[in-house]
């Protein structure tokens, strides 16, 4: 029998580089394609950051139906119709409540708009007072969270809440 000298090597140098190179290729690919889905994200043109601050109405609640309940501002945002905006009080964490938008009434809270008024948009430094409008929804002191929904995108724009003045 004829001694063999083997090379016991698993696999050889050409072929070790070849696949480092097909592995770096193949991740190279999956992060591309990875970080491409992640710019794409908020590309659509509609990105919009709203800022709403909630400050406590004047006057103090009673049992009487019409008591000034919370005052929203506008601190940062385009200007949105008022026709796309919904706005939801949840007094005491109950179940929230709709509010009548600047110019409609029917509802158990409504808004009166200040700044600029007459122009049918939500701005940067406009505001509105809620109040209740022939219910009585606060009499004492009551915790009141605030949603602010874009109807047209069905995207909530901010969330505040306060407490009415005792």
């Amino acid at each position: 029998m004829k001694n063999e000298n083997r090379n016991e090597e698993a696999v050889s140098p050409v072929i070790a580089t070849i696949l480092m190179v097909a592995i770096t290729v193949v991740l190279a690919g999956v992060l591309y394609v990875w970080a491409s889905s992640l710019a794409e994200g908020n590309t659509d043109g509609n990105l919009a950051l709203y800022a709403i601050s909630g400050t406590d109405a004047q006057g103090q609640p009673s049992v009487a139906t019409d008591d000034a309940l919370i005052m929203l501002s506008m601190n940062q945002g385009s200007d949105i119709n008022w026709a796309s905006i919904s706005v939801k009080l949840s007094i005491d964490g109950a179940a929230p409540v709709t509010c009548d938008n600047p110019g409609v009434t029917g509802g158990v809270c409504g808004m009166i708009e200040y700044g600029t008024t007459g122009d049918q948009v939500w701005s940067v430094g406009d505001g509105v007072t809620i109040s209740e409008t022939g219910q009585d929804l606060c009499s004492a002191t009551c915790s009141i969270d605030v949603t602010v929904t874009d109807t047209r995108e069905g995207k909530v724009i901010d969330t505040t809440n306060g407490v009415p003045a005792e």
